[in-house]
């Protein structure tokens, strides 16, 4: 059993799908800071300073009662909260990932297409024999007499 566990880990796939989903990892852990260290930033600033990490709806007050200050603050509480911010934020996240990932398909795609195109065949050649009309074998294409039958050919 563990010869055939070993087999199916060192299959090509199993390797590629493994550094598949750890490059995926990090990618998703760079674009979530993209997202919430470059891109939300100025946009809560054109928004008027707005915080999107602590935009959050209370349903239940915690102990101390609100308001709070922060998100931190509410959940040090114990206060039961929606944080639609992080949901924002976990949608453009998700938004920009889609998007890489359509592009990077389409790339493949377009790859995929181009090494699997058939090639272009080259025209056939010129011909450089013709049959004789009275004998019907092969001559050459500038002959004016069969050397066959003797006939004179029309040219």
């Amino acid at each position: 059993m563990g010869k055939e566990f070993r087999e199916f880990i060192m299959r090509g796939n199993v390797v590629d799908m493994a550094v598949g989903i750890i490059i995926g990892a990090a990618f998703g852990v760079i674009v979530t800071s993209l997202v919430s260290d470059i891109i939300m930033p100025p946009i809560g600033l054109a928004l008027g300073n707005v915080d999107f990490a602590n935009l959050f709806t209370i349903l239940k007050q915690g102990i101390p009662a609100g308001p709070y200050a922060s998100l931190a603050d509410a959940n040090a509480a114990g206060a039961v909260t929606i944080n639609y911010g992080i949901f924002i934020m976990a949608i453009i996240t998700f938004l920009i990932i889609a998007i890489v990932i359509f592009f990077m398909i389409r790339y493949v795609n377009r790859l995929r297409r181009r090494l699997e195109a058939p090639e272009v065949e080259a025209p056939p050649p010129e011909p450089t024999t013709k049959d004789c009309p009275y004998c019907f074998s092969a001559i050459n294409i500038n002959a004016t007499r069969c050397p066959n039958c003797t006939s004179q050919l029309q040219p």
